[in-house]
């Protein structure tokens, strides 16, 4: 089976455990294809985490590469028993973030990326709902702030080269899960989707979400329904933040598709000339992880 968005302690303060605890693990759940997904760089002082004091935006950088280092050190070592792929995860806080996510790429090999928003106005969207306020009195309110939100996302759609995977689709909902979506997010939401379907990326079907206490996986059943009848590109994430996640919330990732109907996912592997590229999963609810990981987690 498959997860596309991964985070390890070893290179990102808010996840715990080494990088190759979190493959290993991955392979004893039987996991196929696994992608490493560590977060770019930031690069501006005022955006670093509290975690994070005492730390400059050089040392970020440093981290990125050294991750890089030893992601691929893994894919080799662990070649035979698990395909890994090697990407980041966007950021977009400022007006030079998608420039400098380009320069990124031309700098540094990579597989592929997860295109993901966590910041509006320069305030983080996930770490607290304090944050979560602050971004919101910025954009005039929560209608304002999901505008922003999706607006982001879209530039970071039509930027980012291919293949690409749109992380947590709506994680701006994360602290206003039943705020009612109006007209114009709908329609900032359905242009969204549209970049995506053109472009071929494909989005996650996210685990996490139920960690952090939301009904259903990104996206929410009512963005995926549109989604599914847009004949989206869907694949799985457990955006594991850690060993102990791997595979988090699988099961009830099963379920989900099946309510619904979705028993086709794609996957990104190499072609015989070494690109990366998407093939489908189909009968993925009838797969042998199904089984295997339920008994794993029994045990």
């Amino acid at each position: 089976m498959i997860s596309l968005h991964s985070h390890s302690g070893q290179h990102c303060l808010h996840a715990n455990g080494k990088l190759e605890d979190v493959v290993l693990r991955a392979i004893e759940l039987g996991f196929h294809t696994y992608g490493l997904s560590e977060h770019v760089p930031r690069s501006r002082s005022q955006d670093l985490y509290p975690e994070e004091e005492g730390l400059a935006p050089s040392d970020l950088t440093t981290t990125f590469h050294n991750y890089v280092i030893e992601a691929r050190r893994l894919q080799t070592k662990y070649a035979s028993q698990i395909h890994l792929l090697v990407g980041c995860e966007t950021e977009h806080i400022h007006s030079s973030s998608l420039d400098e996510l380009e320069a990124l790429r031309a700098s540094v090999p990579l597989d592929y990326v997860v295109a993901s928003v966590h910041h509006v106005n320069g305030h983080p969207l996930d770490f607290d709902f304090t944050r979560y306020a602050a971004a919101e009195e910025s954009a005039g309110g929560t209608e304002g702030l999901f505008l922003a939100y999706f607006h982001a996302q879209r530039e970071i759609l039509e930027r980012v080269e291919q293949p690409a995977v749109v992380g947590h689709f709506d994680l701006v909902r994360l602290f206003r899960p039943d705020f009612p979506l109006s007209e114009e997010v709908w329609k900032a939401v359905r242009r969204n989707v549209d970049v995506i379907v053109a472009k071929g990326a494909l989005v996650e079907i996210n685990s996490r979400a139920w960690k952090k206490g939301l009904k259903d996986a990104y996206p929410q059943r009512d963005i995926l329904e549109f989604m599914i009848s847009k004949n989206v590109k869907f694949t799985l994430s457990d955006d594991s933040h850690g060993p102990t996640d791997v595979g988090m919330h699988y099961t009830k990732l099963f379920a989900y598709l099946s309510e619904m109907k979705i028993n086709t996912v794609y996957t990104l592997a190499r072609d015989t000339e070494g690109r990366v590229t998407t093939q489908p999963i189909y009968n993925v609810l009838d797969h042998p992880f199904r089984g295997n990981l339920e008994r794993a987690q029994e045990e």
